[in-house]
């Protein structure tokens, strides 16, 4: 499933977030000391209170506002880490949901690299065109989750979009809310590019098996109501560090009213360059 690096309001944001963060995982520890392992593991006996039950609730209301557009355009902004690298890239998008179609145009780095995926259509595969001297060797056929194509990247273009962004937090959250060591919190005027947002967090203070990621944030853009970034973060490895970024998703620019046709996912589009 990113132009580069974050603006300025993103990152003075995402300082405000680290400082309150610290205050709060110290008391997290204090309370962990408290719990067993076994107790930490135990389920919650009723999953209708949790602290995330709001959150998914509002995480499904977006999702269904960017179900109920056929497709968009985009700039799709990321930073994820690959095997044992933080690897960014930043790129135009074009998705259409039915059939599922995707169409990306790379800005940085490999700029001129385009990518089209259609279900049902060219046997499932990639159509990759490279740039400078690798596209002479034209047209690359690949299936989703080839190596070549996974050296770069976490998830399948299957997973990629709006959409499959949501969905994933949602069922994230779901599963997580059978367990306790939970805390959610919401912020307002949080900024993405040019987009106002509220930002719900959740956080765990202590490594499980449960927990795939010690922090997630969730920023809704509060004119459209759509999800328009997901941050992921792993448990710090020294007490008192940062929490190390996994996942960073951000869409920006988003044009929800083009209408998006089997030309924009063609290889043979005279706006292209296969």
């Amino acid at each position: 499933m990113r132009s580069g690096g974050m603006s300025e309001s993103q990152s003075i944001f995402n300082q405000k977030f680290s400082r309150r963060f610290f205050s709060l995982s110290l008391a997290f520890g204090g309370m962990a000391a408290h719990h067993s392992l076994a107790n930490a593991d135990d389920k919650v006996e009723n999953a209708n209170d949790h602290p995330l039950k709001p959150a998914i609730r509002h995480a499904q209301v977006c999702l269904d506002k960017i179900n109920a557009i056929p497709g968009y355009e985009c700039t799709f902004s990321k930073k994820e880490v690959v095997g044992n690298e933080l690897v960014s890239q930043t790129m135009k998008m074009k998705v259409r949901h039915e059939p599922f179609s995707v169409y990306m145009f790379f800005l940085e780095p490999a700029k001129g690299r385009e990518v089209i995926f259609v279900t049902g259509r060219n046997d499932n595969k990639l159509q990759v065109h490279e740039t400078g001297l690798a596209s002479l060797i034209g047209t690359l056929s690949l299936a989703p989750e080839d190596s070549r194509v996974m050296a770069e990247n976490r998830y399948p273009i299957t997973r990629a979009g709006l959409a499959n962004m949501a969905q994933t937090v949602i069922t994230q959250w779901q599963a997580e809310c059978q367990f306790g060591e939970t805390d959610v919190k919401y912020f307002e005027d949080a900024k993405v590019g040019d987009y106002k947002c509220r930002v719900i967090e959740s956080s765990h203070p202590q490594p499980r098996k449960q927990f795939p990621y010690h922090m997630t944030r969730l920023w809704i853009e509060e004119k459209s109501g759509m999800a328009v970034r997901v941050q992921q973060f792993g448990f710090p490895k020294k007490k008192d560090t940062k929490p190390p970024v996994v996942e960073d998703y951000a869409f920006t620019a988003i044009k929800p009213e083009v209408r998006l046709t089997d030309r924009d996912f063609d290889t043979s589009n005279p706006g292209y360059n296969y």
